[in-house]
């Protein structure tokens, strides 16, 4: 019972779906001549016996990322389902599993850096000088990140300081004029912390009709973001400068918007501390669909909401075998792939617009609000479909062709 709630509890921490966490732990079960049930909630997670009163309670949240781990630990357990790894072994094997370590800070803020200047050319960023501020924004917010995952435990405090960062720089390069681009130097940091892997496994919860895990799993992501923005305008404040205003996104190249695409995923796949060799295929996923919804908004004058849904789509398409061969978490996997795809510009100036409303007060002009309900709506729809552009052909896949085993 101690073996099978340590594999559970491990996969569940480290971001692996609740559906494959629980296939892992019963297949482990079965293996051990322990038939068992497994029953996710936020917070804690239990473990019981068929047909018995026998169970455990593991205090576990859901609130990490880790492919390395999560591959390392569905390798033990697949060799204990295959009969290689003995069962007294086991326990031993999980807990080495769960010490993987992540990708180095040395790796973790390069491809920081890599990644916001990537996102900074997908949404039109053409300076030099900007891009640089975005890359050093970036590098400075994850060595931060870093350093506090080793001093505390609160996961908020990390995207609190990095938006920070993001903010600071981009209001000392407004005070000095370094750069035209200054909306873009705040956004583009901002948004290597989005925490998509968490609003997926709670999209996919709430699918699976487990309410009250997929809400706090939402909630945890929405709290993320909320520590994201508060972070980016503390540090405006700070800097001195004003919230920038948010101008058209500048129309990009299929050839500089696929390669950017590339390297936004190999960022995401490093902060989720995929293996090196691993690594290669969500990029060239996450360049095919970038590709996709390129040539759709181009040629087919597809809206940005429908190119999303038929980008994710493919993702999803290609991504769900892969993963469940792997022995992957599919959120983080598909996640990275697409994360360029958000609709940074349209939350960017809402937020803009709701400082600016409260700042006027009464006197605020009507085309104020009317901008912060069209720029609002367009992201709602724009994240709502590339979640179920995502979900609904993994779930079509667990339902009609079933996970290897």
């Amino acid at each position: 019972m101690d073996t099978i709630a340590l594999a559970a509890t491990l996969l569940f921490t480290h971001g692996q779906t609740t559906e494959r966490t629980i296939v892992a732990a019963e297949r482990l079960g079965g293996a051990l001549g322990v038939p068992v049930r497994v029953l996710p909630y936020w917070g804690e997670l239990t473990v019981e016996i068929h047909g018995t009163q026998v169970s455990r309670i593991v205090p576990v949240k859901p609130l990490g990322v880790d492919m390395g781990k999560v591959l390392a630990i569905t390798t033990v357990v697949d060799e204990v389902c295959s009969g290689t790894l003995r069962a007294e072994a086991a326990r031993s094997a999980l807990a080495s599993a769960g010490r993987f370590p992540p990708a180095s800070t040395l790796r973790f803020a390069l491809f920081a850096a890599v990644g916001a200047l990537s996102l900074g050319v997908i949404f039109g960023a053409s300076e030099v000088t900007s891009l640089l501020l975005m890359a050093l924004s970036a590098a400075i917010g994850a060595l931060v990140r870093r350093w506090l995952s080793g001093v505390s435990g609160n996961p908020l405090i990390q995207p609190l300081s990095a938006g920070a960062i993001a903010g600071a720089v981009a209001a000392v390069a407004s005070r000095l004029h370094l750069s035209d681009g200054i909306a873009l130097v705040a956004f583009c940091p901002c948004m290597v912390l989005v925490p998509g892997p968490h609003l997926l496994n709670g999209a996919i919860d709430l699918a699976r009709t487990r309410i009250a895990l997929g809400i706090a799993r939402l909630v945890y992501a929405g709290l993320i973001v909320l520590m994201i923005c508060a972070g980016q305008l503390i540090g405006l404040i700070v800097g001195g400068a004003p919230l920038p205003a948010a101008g058209p996104s500048a129309p990009v190249p299929l050839i500089a918007d696929v390669i950017a695409a590339g390297g936004a995923v190999a960022a995401f796949g490093t902060f989720f501390s995929m293996p090196w060799r691993q690594l290669p295929f969500p990029i060239a996923a996450g360049m095919l669909a970038h590709a996709a919804r390129w040539a759709l908004i181009s040629f087919a004058g597809a809206n940005v909401a429908t190119g999303a849904f038929v980008a994710c789509v493919l993702v999803s398409v290609i991504v769900t075998p892969v993963v469940d061969r792997w022995h992957l978490p599919f959120a983080a996997v598909a996640f990275s792939a697409v994360v360029s795809m958000m609709p940074g510009f349209f939350l960017f100036h809402a937020a803009r617009a709701v400082v600016e409303l409260v700042s006027i007060g009464p006197s605020a002009p009507a085309t104020l609000l009317t901008t912060i309900a069209a720029d609002g709506a367009t992201a709602f729809l724009v994240i709502m479909a590339m979640t179920f552009g995502l979900i609904l052909p993994r779930m079509l896949f667990e339902r009609f062709l079933p996970a290897p085993t």
